[in-house]
């Protein structure tokens, strides 16, 4: 029977922690039987702190070592110093071919480890920034649901954490007994899109007091207008070469690419609180034609303009 093995550290978020305490003790065989042994883990086979309640370890480090697959779930504070002991028992683990996946901010301990050094990975968008810049040496990827590199995985946030364990039950135990879990936990078995739908793209603001503080306000109410750079320079009361290089060294884009973020972010307004037709909204916030606002919400969004309101629109009002 394959070990699964939960590693849970003091202010282990209680969400993380039981996603693949769920997931794998549900998995079952073609024929019924319980597919998955689960076990939780803690220095000193200890009770843990996890917020609202203390669960109890019954197994120590050692059991990592005997584990066919090690979770990481996340910790509060994903700053927090991983115990010296931990790192050499993952270690150990992970020389032993043991598969090790984390959860949301349990990236962190695994890069702790330097096992994901030279590799991909994400961890929750929110942290994923500080995660590249603790750790240069991974390729930190904050736009997808999770990576798997064999035996070393890493999930987004929270519900990522479910995405990654039905992946790793149908690499297990094939697409059907994946599908039986999905529906026993009452999730699609692959969602459209990544993480990169949940992130909420704010713009940078301007340098207080800077030349292009007042140009961004006025693109912000007019960016429903089929404006060009040209448009925007004769604005700016400045040459299009002057602007964008201007543009550029305020805010670290040009007015074009940073118009096209301000009316994608005013769609997903509109997708999330109306009930307006696509291509009403896509004339609405500025875009030429239905099929370039398609096309650029896909890119920016990671999912098309009717998959996120069908993810985000709020209820109606009764």
């Amino acid at each position: 029977m394959h070990t699964v093995a939960v590693l849970a550290l003091d202010d282990v978020l209680a969400f993380d922690l039981s996603t693949p305490i769920e997931a794998f003790s549900r998995a079952r065989l073609p024929d019924g039987g319980v597919a998955y042994r689960v076990r939780i883990c803690a220095p000193g086979g200890r009770a843990v702190d996890a917020g609202a309640f203390t669960p109890n370890a019954p197994w120590g480090l050692e059991a990592l070592a005997d584990a066919d697959t090690v979770m990481l779930p996340g910790c509060a504070d994903p700053l927090a110093p991983v115990p010296q002991e931990v790192l050499s028992a993952l270690h150990t683990a992970a020389a032993a071919g043991t598969r090790i996946a984390s959860i949301c901010s349990g990236a962190f301990i695994l890069a702790a480890t330097g096992l994901l050094d030279g590799l991909r990975a994400t961890t929750h968008w929110a942290a994923a920034d500080l995660l590249a810049k603790r750790h240069p040496q991974i390729t930190v990827d904050a736009e997808v649901l999770y990576v798997d590199n064999g035996t070393l995985l890493t999930s987004a946030g929270a519900a990522a954490g479910l995405d990654l364990c039905l992946h790793l039950i149908r690499r297990d135990l094939g697409s059907a007994a994946a599908a039986d879990a999905a529906r026993r936990a009452v999730v699609p078995l692959e969602r459209e899109g990544g993480q990169v739908q949940f992130i909420v793209h704010e713009q940078p603001p301007a340098p207080r007091g800077s030349e292009v503080e007042p140009l961004l306000r006025w693109l912000e109410d007019n960016a429903g207008y089929p404006l060009t750079v040209e448009d925007i320079a004769r604005r700016a009361a400045m040459s299009t070469r002057t602007l964008n290089r201007r543009f550029r060294e305020q805010m670290g884009t040009t007015p074009l690419q940073w118009l096209h973020r301000a009316r994608i972010r005013q769609a997903q307004h509109l997708l999330e609180t109306t009930a307006r037709p696509v291509d009403r909204i896509a004339d609405q916030v500025g875009f030429g034609s239905p099929t370039s606002f398609r096309d650029r919400f896909k890119r920016v969004v990671g999912t098309s303009p009717q998959s996120y309101r069908r993810a985000f629109r709020s209820a109606p009002r009764p």
